[in-house]
């Protein structure tokens, strides 16, 4: 396994959010990744309970600033060998694909994660 350098381009999954970014710094057995772009937005709700409303105290959850700094296990990060999208543009992909995959079924958790990424969005613009 090829160790990654400061300055790579990398694909990272930091907590539930996938982003692309650069590395700015070696920590041992994390990387410092600076936000690029988003990927993945995160999951909306309480992530200890899945697909859950009742409850739970259902979390907003917003994806990572673009350089935003984010401290991500080594295993968590992928080479990535293409161009970075504009983070904006990225961000924007990955909200409209979150809300498609919810209102694939109609369930309270869609809902709910609907409603909060909805909001999300219009503080986004």
């Amino acid at each position: 396994m090829t160790d990654k350098q400061i300055g790579d381009k990398v694909k990272a999954h930091y907590k539930s959010g996938t982003y692309l970014g650069k590395i700015v710094e070696d920590r041992g057995d994390k990387y410092l990744v600076e936000v690029l772009a988003v990927v993945k937005h995160p999951l909306q709700g309480d992530l200890h309970n899945p697909n859950q409303t009742e409850g739970v105290f259902f979390h907003e959850r917003k994806a990572l600033a673009f350089h935003e700094k984010m401290n991500v296990k080594k295993p968590a990060v992928h080479a990535f060998e293409s161009d970075i999208p504009e983070y904006k543009i990225s961000l924007q992909e990955a909200v409209h694909k979150y809300k498609e995959k919810l209102l694939q079924e109609d369930t309270a958790y869609n809902r709910e994660a609907l409603l909060a990424i909805e909001r999300l969005e219009k503080e986004y613009a």
